[in-house]
């Protein structure tokens, strides 16, 4: 369920969603699509008190229409989360009096849209990737260092997937061998230096950390192709003989620069941390 879970923009509004690839349909968190339309302070609020009188009123049970899903929430935890498919979603919509309502409409047709091209055209989803983040304000530098990482990335579980790795779990145990190993530090003990809870950590490295972070995933593929590592165990050997070569060249280079390449900013923060990000 992981990788088919993603955040979309809806007028810089995080909209939390989930691909169901059997039923091939998109899933929205009914409480974002809540606080996007109303700006509620109390979204979860909003749509338990709308429940409730969509229920007296019509005698319709909303959750009924809805799925539960485990969604990452802002603590950093996953959570049981109301979920609506499109054509749920639009029922629920109707109960909301909001001006944001028919421009919504649209941009949940256009999501719809744009993933029957990427399935077609799997490019495609690059470019709209690309597209947000130079909507966020990052540079075209950033952005070019960020999409070359998730290739090396995906190159990386490709590998897994081949060699026996199924759980995600597995995939994330992996990850944070690596990433510790190079950064000296678990990729939640990373988060919280950079004040995140629910964000992607790869969306607010820096380059620098993008770059040792691509080489330590590069490290390890090749070394797992080399020593044919099958399976958890011997991917984790594997796994963290890549973090070493980042960690190495790493320190190599604070050494010389006299700066940390692992730090807490973030794109959260002012124009400074952005700054100093790109």
């Amino acid at each position: 369920m992981e990788n088919n879970t993603s955040i979309k923009l809806f007028e810089s509004k995080k909209i939390r969603t989930h691909w169901d690839e059997k039923e091939e349909k998109w899933y929205f968190s009914v409480v974002d699509v809540v606080e996007a339309l109303t700006d509620s302070l109390n979204p979860r609020d909003y749509w338990f008190k709308m429940k409730t009188r969509v229920k007296s009123e019509d005698g319709i049970e909303l959750s009924t229409i809805c799925r539960q899903l485990k969604l990452i929430s802002s603590d950093g935890k996953k959570y049981s989360t109301d979920c609506a498919d499109p054509q749920s979603l639009f029922r629920i919509i109707q109960s909301i009096p909001s001006p944001k309502a028919e421009p919504f409409k649209q941009w949940l047709a256009k999501v719809g849209y744009e993933r029957m091209q990427e399935m077609q055209d799997p490019a495609q989803s690059l470019d709209r990737a690309r597209e947000n983040w130079q909507k966020l304000g990052r540079s075209e530098k950033w952005i070019q260092q960020r999409m070359m990482g998730q290739e090396t990335r995906n190159k990386l579980t490709d590998y897994w997937k081949d060699a026996g790795i199924k759980e995600q779990d597995e995939f994330a145990m992996l990850t944070n061998i690596i990433h510790q190993e190079w950064t000296d530090l678990t990729v939640k003990q990373h988060k919280v230096l950079k004040g995140l809870k629910t964000q992607n950590l790869r969306d607010h490295m820096s380059e620098a950390e993008l770059i040792f972070t691509a080489l330590a995933e590069l490290s390890t593929k090749q070394i797992a192709e080399t020593d044919e590592a099958k399976g958890l165990t011997e991917n984790a050997k594997a796994s963290k003989k890549g973090g070493t070569v980042a960690k190495n060249a790493r320190r190599e280079l604070e050494e010389q620069t006299g700066k940390s390449v692992v730090t807490g900013e973030n794109f959260l923060a002012p124009t400074k941390n952005k700054k100093n990000l790109k």
